[in-house]
C-alpha cells in the first residue's frame, strides 16, 4: 500500500515537473514572440522616422495648415508721358472644398445630386464655365479646387447674390417611440452653398487700347506671367511678390475653431515707363490700318525711332491682335491648318498655339527680310568713308553688270546711263552700287557690314529678337559681295535696318535701340533709368552728312524714287526698296517681295526716323516708292508737327500754301464777291438776301488757293449740304474742278513734282454729306516711279 502510494506520489512529482517545463517553455516562446514583435515595431518606427520622416511630417503639416497664395498686383506699363497702356485691377480666385461637400451631403442620398446640379448650374451661368467640367471639380476627392481665377467685380457681386440663397431639400427622418416601434416623416431643410467656397485676392490685367502696340506689349498667361513682348522681357520687374495666408485646418480642410491665421501681404510690381509715345503710335497704327485697306497684302509694319538716342517712339505690325482677347485668332491666321483636327485634342491645341504665337510675334523684331535697295545707303557710306569713290564718281549703267560668271540687272532692265553717286541713289541703280561694292572689295565692305550691326542682334530689350542671316566673311565671294551691295542674298530684321539708318542720320553713331525709359515703383518714383548707349562710331560726320544730302535728293528731286514722301515745309531724306523674298520665291511662281521705305527728317537736323514696309503685296508689281513712301509720309508729317518741329517753306512752296479766308460778313453780296475774287477765291450764295450774314469757312480759317467760300444771306436759311465726290484716281486739275463744282475746299498733299500724279486717298469718304465749304484733304502720289 505504501509502495503504491509512493508510486502515485512519484508519478505526481513527474507530472508537476513536466508541467513546469512546459510552462517555462511556453513562457519562453511567448517572450521570444513578444521580443520579435517589439523588434519589428521598433524597426518600423525607425523606418518611418529616419527614411520617411520628412515626407510624413510634410503630410501632417499639410493636413493641419492651409497655405494660400495671394497674387500681387502686376505693375503698370506706361507710354513715355505716363499714359497707362496696361494696368491691373483687383480680382478674386474662387475655390471650393469638395471633401467637405461630400461629408455634408453624406446623409442626403438621393438629394445630393440635386444639390450638385443646383450649384453647378448657378456658377456656370455666372462665371461662363462648362457645367460638366464644374461638376467634376465639385466631386473631386480633394480639399481644394480652383473654380475660376480672375473673377471681376461684377462676377463677384453676382456670386454673392447666388450664395445669399440657400438650397432647400427634403429628406426622410426616422425616430423611435418604443423599442419595437419606428416613426418616419418627410422633413424639409436648407443648406448654404457658400460654406464650401472661399475667395482669395487676385488681379486682372487690362489694356486701355485693345490693339495698341499689341505685338510689342505682349501677353501674359493665366497665372499672370509674361509670355511675349515687354510683358515677358520685364516679367521680373512687373511681377511683384506674392503674399500668403497660413491657417490651421483639420484633415478635411476645415478651418479649426480658435485657430491662428498669419497673413503676409503681397508686394505690388514695379511700373515700366516705355519710350512709346501714345500719339506717335496712333499716327503709325492709323497709317498702317489705312494701308491695309488700300493695298491687298500679307501685312504691313512700321517703326519710328529717335535718331539720337535709339528710343523706339512707335512700333507696330498689321494684322496684330486684341490684347484683351489674345487667345482669339486674327483674320489673317491660316485656320486651314486646323481643318481635320478635333477641337480639344492635343493635336488641335498644339496647332492652335502655333498660330497664336505666330500672330503674337512682331515682324519688326522677330522676322528677317531682304532689305533691298534701302541697303544702298550703307554701300555709299562705306565707299565714301574708305575713299574708293567720291560723290562725283561717275559710272555708266547699261542696265546690266557682270561679276565673275553672274550677270546682274537693274530693275525692269532699265539703262540709267552715266550717273554720279547721288543720281545712282535717286534712281536706285543696282549696277552703280554693285560697282561700288566691287571697288571696296570683300574685306573693306564687310568691315562696314559688321560696323553697322548687320552681323549681330541690336540688343533691344524685347524677347525673341531675330538673328541676321548673312554671308560668312571667310567664304564671301565677289558674287556674294555684288548681291549684298544692293541689299539681296542676306536677311536682317526691320529693327536692324532702321537702327543702322539712324547712324547715318545722327552723324555716324550706332545706338542700342530700347523700349523702356525707366522703372518706377507703385508711387511713381524712379527706381532706374535707361541711358542712351552708343555701341560704336561707324562713319565720320562728314560722310554721314553727304549720305543724308543724297537721301534728301531721293525725296525732293523729280527723278527720285522717294518723291511720294515729300512733305511741304519739311526736308525729308529717304530711300525706297522693292526686295524679292528669295526664300519664298523658290516655292512660288509669282513675284514675292517686300516694298519698303526708310526716311528721317528734317534732313539737315534729323529728329526721327521712320521705316514702313508692305509684306507681299498682291496684284500689279509695284515698288516701295509707290506703296511704302506714302505710308511713311502719313506717319512722318503729323509726328514732326507733334514734336513741334517748325516747317521751313521754300519760295515755291509758299506759292502753293493755303490762305486765310477773308471776312465777308456784313457787306453786300456784290462787294463780297469782288473781295473774294480779288484774293483768288470763288463764292457760292445761299439765301435771297442782299447782305452776307455768315460764311463758311469762317474768317481767318485757312483754305486752299482758289477755294470756295459759301455766303449766307438769311439767318433762317438752312445750311447748304453737299456730298463729297470721289476724287480717287483723278489728277490735280480734275480734283480741283470737282471740288469747285461741289462747293468743297480741297487741301492737296502731293509731291514737289506734280506732273502725272493721281489722287489715291481722301480724308472724307466719297458720298459723305457735309456742309458746303467744308475742307477735304486729298493725297496724291505718282505711279511713274521705277521699281528699285
Amino acid at each position: 500500500m505504501k509502495e503504491r502510494f509512493r508510486k502515485i506520489l512519484d508519478k505526481d512529482k513527474v507530472k508537476r515537473r513536466t508541467d513546469k517545463i512546459f510552462i517555462k517553455r511556453a513562457m519562453g516562446l511567448m517572450a521570444a514572440f513578444l521580443c520579435l514583435i517589439f523588434v519589428f515595431d521598433l524597426g518600423r518606427v525607425a523606418w518611418i522616422m529616419i527614411v520617411h520622416g520628412e515626407e510624413y511630417k510634410e503630410m501632417a503639416a499639410e493636413s493641419q495648415l492651409s497655405d494660400t497664395t495671394i497674387d500681387p498686383i502686376r505693375g503698370t506699363i506706361y507710354d513715355r508721358n505716363m499714359t497707362p497702356i496696361a494696368t491691373s485691377t483687383a480680382a478674386w480666385t474662387l475655390s471650393v472644398n469638395p471633401k467637405e461637400i461630400t461629408r455634408k451631403l453624406s446623409n442626403l442620398s438621393e438629394n445630393a445630386q440635386g444639390f450638385y446640379d443646383y450649384v453647378a448650374t448657378g456658377l456656370s451661368e455666372i462665371l461662363d464655365l462648362d457645367k460638366d467640367e464644374l461638376l467634376q471639380k465639385l466631386k473631386k476627392d480633394s480639399v481644394y479646387q480652383v473654380v475660376k481665377r480672375k473673377i471681376t467685380g461684377t462676377e463677384r457681386l453676382a456670386l454673392e447674390d447666388f450664395f445669399a440663397q440657400k438650397y432647400t431639400y427634403k429628406y426622410i427622418k426616422t425616430t423611435r417611440s418604443f423599442i419595437f416601434f419606428k416613426k418616419s416623416e418627410l422633413k424639409e431643410a436648407t443648406i448654404n452653398p457658400k460654406i464650401f467656397f472661399d475667395y482669395t485676392s487676385d488681379s486682372n490685367r487690362e489694356y486701355t487700347k485693345d490693339n495698341f502696340a499689341s505685338t510689342i506689349i505682349g501677353v501674359i498667361n493665366a497665372d499672370g506671367e509674361g509670355r511675349t513682348g515687354l510683358e515677358a522681357y520685364y516679367d521680373d520687374v512687373l511681377q511683384g511678390e506674392s503674399g500668403r495666408i497660413l491657417t490651421a485646418t483639420d484633415v478635411a480642410g476645415r478651418t479649426l475653431e480658435n485657430s491662428f491665421e498669419s497673413i503676409y501681404d503681397p508686394i505690388e510690381g514695379n511700373g515700366v515707363v516705355t519710350t512709346l509715345d501714345f500719339e506717335i503710335q496712333s499716327y503709325l497704327e492709323n497709317a498702317l490700318n489705312q494701308a491695309r485697306d488700300e493695298i491687298p497684302c500679307d501685312g504691313v509694319f512700321g517703326i519710328v525711332m529717335d535718331v539720337d538716342t535709339g528710343a523706339i517712339l512707335a512700333m507696330a505690325d498689321k494684322p496684330d491682335f486684341d490684347l484683351n482677347n489674345p487667345g482669339v485668332l486674327n483674320e489673317a491666321a491660316d485656320t486651314s491648318e486646323l481643318e481635320g483636327l478635333t477641337p480639344g485634342t492635343e493635336a488641335y491645341n498644339l496647332k492652335y498655339s502655333e498660330l497664336l504665337y505666330k500672330q503674337w510675334g512682331s515682324f519688326c523684331v522677330t522676322n528677317n527680310f531682304e532689305p533691298g535697295s534701302t541697303f544702298k545707303i550703307f554701300t555709299a557710306a562705306a565707299a565714301l568713308e574708305e575713299g574708293v569713290a567720291t560723290e562725283d564718281f561717275k559710272y555708266t549703267c547699261n542696265s546690266s553688270i557682270k561679276v565673275a560668271d553672274t550677270v546682274y540687272h537693274c530693275a525692269n532692265y532699265r539703262a540709267h546711263g552715266t550717273e554720279t553717286m547721288r543720281l545712282g541713289l535717286m534712281k536706285s541703280c543696282n549696277c552703280y552700287y554693285i560697282n561700288l561694292g566691287q571697288r571696296l572689295g570683300v574685306d573693306k565692305y564687310y568691315k562696314y557690314f559688321e560696323a553697322f550691326g548687320f552681323t549681330e542682334r541690336t540688343g533691344i530689350d524685347l524677347a525673341n529678337e531675330a538673328y541676321p542671316v548673312v554671308h560668312n566673311r571667310e567664304k564671301m565671294s565677289v558674287v556674294d559681295l555684288a548681291s549684298t551691295s544692293f541689299g539681296q542674298s542676306f536677311r536682317i530684321s526691320p529693327l536692324q535696318l532702321i537702327t543702322a539708318t539712324c547712324a547715318i542720320a545722327n552723324g555716324g553713331k550706332l545706338m542700342v535701340p530700347y523700349l523702356v525709359d525707366s522703372i518706377v515703383d507703385s508711387e511713381g518714383n524712379v527706381i532706374s533709368k535707361t541711358e542712351p548707349t552708343v555701341k560704336r562710331r561707324v562713319i565720320s560726320e562728314s560722310t554721314a552728312a553727304t549720305v543724308r544730302s543724297m537721301m534728301e535728293s531721293v525725296v525732293e528731286e523729280k527723278d527720285g524714287t522717294g518723291k511720294n514722301a515729300y512733305i511741304e515745309g519739311f526736308r525729308v531724306a529717304g530711300k525706297t526698296a522693292t526686295a524679292q523674298k528669295l526664300e519664298d520665291k523658290k516655292n512660288s511662281n509669282k513675284d514675292v517681295y517686300v516694298a519698303s521705305f526708310v526716311c528721317f527728317a528734317p534732313a539737315d537736323d534729323p529728329k526721327v526716323a521712320v521705316l514702313v514696309g508692305v509684306d507681299n503685296p498682291y496684284g500689279e508689281y509695284r515698288g516701295g516708292g509707290v506703296l511704302a513712301a506714302p505710308i511713311a509720309k502719313r506717319v512722318l508729317s503729323p509726328t514732326l508737327e507733334y514734336l513741334n518741329v517748325d516747317r521751313q517753306y521754300t519760295a515755291e512752296e509758299l506759292k502753293r500754301l493755303s490762305k486765310s479766308a477773308p471776312n465777308l460778313t456784313g457787306i453786300s453780296i456784290s462787294s463780297a464777291s469782288q473781295k473774294a475774287a480779288g484774293e483768288g477765291f470763288t463764292v457760292r450764295v445761299v439765301g435771297s438776301g442782299d447782305t452776307v450774314v455768315s460764311q463758311t469757312p469762317a474768317s481767318g480759317q485757312t483754305i486752299p488757293q482758289n477755294g470756295v467760300i459759301v455766303l449766307y444771306t438769311d439767318k433762317s436759311s438752312e445750311v447748304s449740304k453737299v456730298k463729297v465726290p470721289n476724287f480717287i484716281g483723278k489728277s490735280i486739275s480734275e480734283v480741283n474742278k470737282l471740288a469747285v463744282e461741289n462747293g468743297i475746299n480741297v487741301t492737296f498733299s502731293a509731291p514737289a513734282d506734280i506732273s502725272g500724279v493721281k489722287a489715291f486717298a481722301q480724308s472724307v469718304a466719297a458720298g459723305t454729306s457735309v456742309n458746303a465749304g467744308s475742307g477735304v484733304t486729298v493725297e496724291f502720289s505718282s505711279d511713274n516711279i521705277a521699281i528699285d
